[in-house]
């Protein structure tokens, strides 16, 4: 995939009757954490309501809606600079949006990411922090891919590749 390919979208994942299920929310949600988190808490969900948002080859964010709970993971700080969804997570987890010496520092090293947030959102799925924490950095894979990662673990896998394919064809 190159950077002209690269899509951003938004898709929220839920479980019904027992079975995954996910589909495709509109893409202004990429660039709107409040709104992103109002459509989450719309649907029902027998655990959770989960968001998974992919922006371009830059970043993802997944969100997790228990009740009133949201949870919210950044995988990249770096992009708080440059993308609204970026920014507004790190508010919305009252993380400081790093200044250009701390961001200099963070871009220095180009084969490492900074994430911020939950990275314990899907251990009761059955993903932990760790390898939550080792797909997120890997900075070899594009957000898409590490969002289809995350679903395979998690065991939606084919819902939300369905939602993904309807955004790339």
């Amino acid at each position: 995939m190159t950077d002209e390919d690269a899509l951003d979208f938004a898709i929220v994942v839920y479980r019904e009757d027992e079975c995954w299920d996910a589909e495709l929310l509109p893409v202004a949600l990429t660039s709107d954490l409040h709104g992103l988190i109002h459509a989450l808490k719309q649907q029902p969900s027998e655990s959770g309501t989960i968001g998974l948002v992919a922006v371009g080859d830059e970043f993802f964010v997944a969100l997790r809606v228990l009740g009133d709970r949201v949870d919210v993971f950044l995988s990249d700080i770096a992009a708080s600079w440059d993308y609204p969804l970026a920014q507004q997570a790190l508010e919305y987890l009252d993380v400081p949006v790093p200044d250009e010496d701390e961001l200099d520092e963070i871009l220095q090293d180009e084969d490492t990411v900074l994430p911020a947030g939950d990275l314990s959102i899907f251990v009761d799925l059955g993903l932990d922090e760790m390898e939550l924490g080792i797909l997120s950095g890997d900075i070899d894979l594009h957000p898409e891919d590490v969002l289809s990662s995350i679903a395979a673990r998690l065991g939606f896998s084919e819902p939300f590749e369905r939602a993904i394919d309807s955004v790339f064809g």
